[in-house]
């Protein structure tokens, strides 16, 4: 039987690895995610133990290793049209501003996991041009990015089973937007899919070469990071979005202390920021 407790000097080792690695910090007591979320790959890595596999991860020349820890350390529940208000607002308010642009919208989802996300900001962009004929005749242009190749492949696939499926999509949406592939499967249909490019990215790293947005979609992530990494990653955001763009955060998510660069735009419901 494979041992899956880890020492606290291990434990902190491993924190520290992750925070430098992709810039999450772990509390103090959270041995329990770290054992549910490696166990899975003690086996698959043929070690013996949580500790060493934790060894392991820490040797430089283990990439592979590393970069399966990385990604099970980073995946992230997700769901369809989380929250909802923020793709109302996209509907009734930003959408609207930019309405008359004579180049296509650009939209980051900059966490995107398994593409939840980016697929509903495309499906709210179909349902905006469907309700409004003419208006962003330019199109847009959706970007997802994630740290984890694993979650991309998904991604680029847009193929989903019926749990997935099940965690907020409405009847109506799946009719519209899918198409069966049997048992319980369902595909995002190609007009969907051709929105939205997905691509790798570590949001510690440069966002230079990702060009300039109107809106990001930054939500549910900078809980894991310090202050410090949070306020480098709004800094990069700022420089990322076009003058007047949006940025949204998650619900539990405040950029008090963490930025001059933004006006807070409150909406009913919800909050968005606003590049000034």
């Amino acid at each position: 039987m494979k041992n899956k407790e880890l020492q606290q000097g291990e434990y902190d080792q491993f924190r520290t690895f992750l925070e430098q690695q992709c810039g999450i910090v772990l509390g103090e007591n959270k041995q329990y995610l770290v054992k549910s979320r490696l166990a899975p790959l003690m086996t698959r890595f043929n070690v013996e133990s949580l500790s060493q596999l934790v060894s392991k991860t820490l040797s430089a020349h283990e990439r592979q290793l590393r970069a399966a820890v990385v990604d099970a350390m980073t995946t992230n529940e997700t769901l369809w049209f989380r929250d909802q208000y923020p793709f109302e607002l996209l509907q009734n308010k930003i959408f609207p501003e930019f309405s008359d642009l004579i180049r296509p919208l650009k939209i980051w989802s900059a966490a995107s996991s398994s593409g939840q996300e980016p697929y509903s900001i495309a499906m709210s962009i179909a349902e905006y041009q469907a309700k409004k004929p003419g208006a962003l005749k330019m199109g847009a242009q959706i970007t997802g990015t994630d740290i984890s190749n694993t979650m991309l492949d998904i991604c680029k696939a847009g193929h989903y089973d019926a749990l997935a499926l099940a965690r907020g999509l409405s009847t109506e949406r799946r009719r519209k937007f899918f198409t069966d592939s049997g048992n319980g499967m369902a595909q995002v249909n190609d007009p969907i899919k051709k929105l939205v490019n997905f691509r790798h990215l570590n949001l510690l790293d440069s966002y230079s070469l990702m060009g300039k947005f109107d809106v990001i979609f930054c939500r549910n992530v900078l809980i894991y990071f310090s202050p410090e990494v949070k306020a480098k990653i709004i800094a990069q955001f700022s420089q990322a979005l076009n003058p007047n763009g949006y940025l949204f955060l998650g619900a539990s998510e405040s950029m008090t202390g963490l930025s001059t660069d933004f006006n807070m735009v409150r909406c009913n419901p919800g909050i968005i920021y606003q590049k000034k």
